[in-house]
């Protein structure tokens, strides 16, 4: 019981650090918005992921000969591709890798890519920093080539030559240039670690009752007979 009560309560423990982030999180979503040159420089792992959900509005120039389509990435229960397309910043060298959109996939050509518009010339970007694109499940190593499993964002700047920032960019806004924009909220886990809470207390409980039934009940119904 001391050991099933206990880790219900870290679980509890746990529920209310992830409450405390997500408070952060919404906190930072309303701050202003950040410029190309806050990602521009070289920021330490602790700051860098301060800005984390942090909003941004960036000007530069896209360089499509270097989108990546994530495949199998879902969205309002259809599969697809994320976009991802590096964008040089405005009045430097740097390149922030910019998460634009999720499109289709054509389901008769699996090589197809997805019709999406790229403007030429300078443009404005307004998004939120994230995460690196989320790994999914892949068999053996990852291939060149647009189409891809995954993106790690260290050997895509050691394949590209590109100076490409330690953030990546989650554009934000409606449906534009074939990509839509419904994502996700971030999720924390926070039901999660209530539902370990209540199994670890119940499983508590039953030991409980087990006890009382087979050590005091049982026994004070049967002593009169004996």
């Amino acid at each position: 019981m001391a050991a099933t009560g206990a880790l219900g309560r870290w679980q509890l423990s746990r529920a209310a650090e992830k409450e405390a982030l997500q408070a952060a999180i919404a906190q930072r979503q309303h701050l202003p918005a950040l410029d190309g040159a806050t990602l521009a420089q070289p920021l330490p792992p602790a700051q860098a992921g301060a800005l984390l959900h942090r909003a941004v509005a960036l000007r530069g120039t896209w360089l499509p000969e270097r989108t990546v389509y994530l495949d199998n990435r879902p969205m309002d229960r259809r599969t697809g591709f994320y976009v991802l397309t590096p964008l040089r910043l405005a009045g430097s060298p740097a390149v922030v890798l910019v998460q634009r959109g999720w499109a289709p996939r054509n389901f008769v050509d699996r090589a197809a890519l997805p019709a999406v518009l790229t403007p030429p010339g300078e443009v404005e970007v307004h998004g939120r920093i994230a995460v690196r694109p989320p790994r999914a499940y892949a068999l053996g190593e990852e291939a060149g080539g647009p189409i891809r499993q995954n993106l790690d964002l260290d050997a895509f700047r050691r394949e590209t030559g590109l100076p490409l920032a330690d953030m990546v960019v989650r554009q934000t806004g409606g449906t534009s240039e074939g990509l839509e924009r419904d994502w996700p909220e971030p999720a924390t886990g926070i039901d999660t670690h209530y539902g370990y809470a209540f199994q670890w207390f119940g499983l508590c409980a039953l030991i409980g009752a087990l006890f009382l039934w087979f050590q005091v009940v049982r026994p004070f119904y049967r002593s009169p007979r004996a």
